[in-house]
């Protein structure tokens, strides 16, 4: 999410980090510069213009001219007017109802609506501790009603069955009906889609929006389509009471422009964003860890809160144990790496959050595959617990019979040895103080006041 705008970006406020002194004409310059990037990462023309307003107003006021790093002065100023137009911060659902708190999700068809109830319905449970039920009023098309079945078992949420002869109206009293004795605390409502907005459209869910008055109304949409997830947005808050918007597929959207243009056009905050294919790929939506992911300068806190939930404490306690103790790094725990890795939703989702990732050689992030990942598990999964204990016992024929075992080719498990050999290196760099230092330079790519 937000290449492109990051790289363009990130590398026009990064120019002026060792700028001694500002000007007019050094921040017209940079201003211009920020405006083509916005502009091409197709963020509506009305969000460009006041954010460039705001940015030369601060710009130019005492505090940061008077700076001692006006550079970093004016780093912090983006930064700041990037959050405000996505919104200061998080707000969350608002669920303090009598129960079941009714969510009523709508949107265009094609949006990822009813996997975004799945995953809705997921983070609650996992992240809320909430008892959950799904229902779909979409009468139109059978197919929904059976996916929305399918991706609720997958989540472990209670599925309230519907039926395409049924009028969506009945079937959501039916389901709060049905939410109150099995005690469930939230009931999501995945509604039918259109290719586009029409009066019918718009007639049945504000019927169905008198009918259940749910306590949150959601627009889910593709972020992909730009600044015309913006206005499409607008169109529905128009028609519907709105709380709030959940950007899908915003892995895929390199550019940014809904996220950035969403909350002026409507007034309406961003609750959620969709980040891949997984249930668990739907994230709360942090508009100053965002601002700071375009920045270059990372999510540390983000990363932090993904290591917390998804990391095996207990088995994360005993590797830090082993090392402490210079038991050494071997293939087995290499292993347990990349799970752990994976079950934060992959490496590239990591590096993402890292600060100083636009400083990497142009490419680099090209050769980041977590298919690749699988690759290697398999290649460790093929050797005998020995070679993973003592992988200086891998020579030619164990080489060829991993390879034939894992069904890759000799010169992959020589990559993996070298990755690993290289992983070693850098586990014997963290003892003695070795995490402080990588900290403290991790620290030295944020503005101060960032961390």
């Amino acid at each position: 999410m937000f290449d492109s705008l990051s790289e363009r970006l990130g590398q026009t406020v990064r120019n002026l980090r060792g700028v001694g002194r500002l000007t007019e004409d050094n921040i017209k310059d940079t201003l211009r510069e920020v405006r083509m990037a916005l502009l091409e990462a197709d963020v509506a023309l009305p969000v460009v213009r006041e954010f460039i307003d705001h940015v030369r107003e601060k710009a130019l006021g005492d505090k940061v001219l008077k700076s001692l790093t006006p550079g970093q002065a004016l780093v912090k100023v983006v930064n700041d007017e990037l959050t405000a137009i996505m919104g200061e911060a998080n707000e969350t659902l608002n669920l303090s109802v009598t129960p079941p708190a009714v969510i009523l999700l709508a949107g265009l068809q094609g949006a990822g609506k009813t996997t975004t109830v799945a995953k809705l319905a997921r983070w609650l449970k996992e992240k809320q501790k909430k008892s959950v039920m799904v229902v779909s009023v979409d009468v139109y098309r059978p197919a929904a009603i059976k996916q929305l079945e399918t991706v609720a078992a997958e989540v472990g949420a209670d599925f309230f069955p519907s039926a395409v002869e049924q009028d969506p109206v009945d079937i959501a009293k039916a389901a709060i009906k049905e939410a109150k004795i099995q005690n469930n605390d939230v009931l999501i409502i995945d509604t039918a889609g259109r290719m586009h907005i029409d009066d019918e459209m718009m007639g049945e869910i504000k019927r169905l929006h008198a009918s259940v008055n749910p306590a949150e109304t959601l627009f889910v949409v593709d972020s992909m389509t730009g600044q015309d997830a913006a206005n499409t947005s607008k169109a529905f808050n128009d028609a519907l009471p709105l709380t709030g918007v959940i950007l899908t597929k915003t892995d895929g959207d390199a550019r940014g422009g809904a996220a950035l243009s969403t909350r002026y056009i409507t007034g309406k905050p961003i609750k959620f964003i969709g980040v891949g294919e997984k249930m668990s790929a739907l994230e709360p939506f942090h508009p100053e860890r965002i601002a700071s992911r375009i920045l270059g300068m990372g999510d540390v806190v983000g990363l932090v809160e993904d290591v917390q939930s998804s990391i095996d404490h207990e088995k994360a306690a005993k590797f830090a144990n082993k090392l402490k103790k210079g038991k050494g790094f071997n293939l087995e725990d290499f292993s347990e790496q990349l799970k752990q890795m994976k079950n934060m939703g992959g490496i590239a989702s990591l590096m993402g959050k890292l600060p100083g990732m636009p400083n990497m050689p142009k490419g680099a992030m090209d050769q980041v595959d977590d298919k690749k990942m699988l690759h290697l598990e398999a290649i460790i999964s093929s050797m005998t617990p020995k070679e993973r204990r003592f992988p200086d016992v891998i020579k030619g024929s164990r080489k060829k019979r991993i390879a034939a075992g894992s069904g890759l080719q000799v010169q992959d498990v020589n990559r993996l040895l070298k990755q690993f050999t290289q992983m070693q290196k850098m586990m014997k760099k963290m003892k003695g103080g070795g995490m402080a230092k990588m900290m403290r330079n991790m620290k030295r790519q944020l503005p101060p006041g960032m961390m």
